[in-house]
């Protein structure tokens, strides 16, 4: 069986919680030590699962909200209707 990119992309979330097969896992593993870009996803979406899971809370910058929302409707204005 050999395994592409898509492939790897659809089953990453299974490979970081380690829910694939050993079939598969070994698969993924061959691909990853070669594409560059299925590796940097798999990086990425591990650096987002711990990002998610992390419970600490950051003070925005003073007016920040304020300013996002200003921001957001002008984007809005200028892509029209």
């Amino acid at each position: 069986m050999r395994i592409d990119c898509k492939h790897v992309w659809e089953h990453i979330s299974a490979y970081i919680d380690g829910e694939v097969n050993v079939v598969l896992r070994a698969e993924i593993d061959k691909h990853l030590e070669t594409c560059e870009i299925c590796s940097a996803v798999l990086d990425s979406t591990r650096n987002v699962v711990v990002l998610v899971a992390d419970d600490r809370i950051f003070e925005l910058p003073a007016g920040f909200s304020h300013r996002l929302h200003e921001r957001l409707e002008r984007e809005l204005e200028a892509s029209g209707p």
